[in-house]
């Protein structure tokens, strides 16, 4: 099995603020949250702010192995999101967590858009602050009338 090497996925260091609509993106639908974001690098262990060129080339992609910011020692390059279930009610979201363009672990995440809450837990709150950008650039796209998920539980990461 041949591995494509230039897919571009979501740093899992990455901390997603707001969506970027400034014209910068060629085609944002197709970047790895389903947007372009501005935001901050958390590779220290904290959340520092980031150049808008290193969000540009770093942040929005994962495998940024020339990223000055990200650790030598990591559990994951990257994070792949993809829409497995709609339903009228829910949204199922799949991830892989992948190191060295292989997979070290996977998931479904469970969105009640009656709730508006996640129905299931996730170990790692890297995994679900991306999951929540990656929904919301995703519900932007296809039901832009709709509410989105509040700020505060994307910050508060709340499940």
């Amino acid at each position: 099995m041949s591995v494509l090497r230039d897919t571009n996925l979501a740093c899992p260091f990455f901390v997603p603020r707001e969506i970027l609509n400034d014209g910068s993106w060629p085609h944002p639908s197709r970047l790895p949250l389903g947007a372009g974001w501005t935001g901050a690098c958390a590779a220290s262990g904290r959340e520092l702010p980031a150049s808008d060129l290193h969000i540009q080339k770093f942040c929005n992609l994962g495998y940024a192995t020339t990223c000055p910011h990200l650790p030598q020692h990591r559990d994951w390059d990257a994070i792949r999101f993809s829409v497995a279930q709609v339903s009228g009610h829910q949204i199922t979201i799949s991830f892989v967590c992948e190191l060295a363009y292989a997979p070290i672990e996977h998931g479904k995440l469970t969105f009640d858009l009656t709730n508006e809450v996640w129905l299931t837990p996730v170990r790692d709150p890297r995994i679900q602050r991306l999951a929540v950008s990656y929904l919301c650039a995703y519900r932007t796209r296809t039901t832009p009338l709709s509410p989105l998920i509040p700020a505060s539980q994307s910050r508060n990461e709340t499940l």
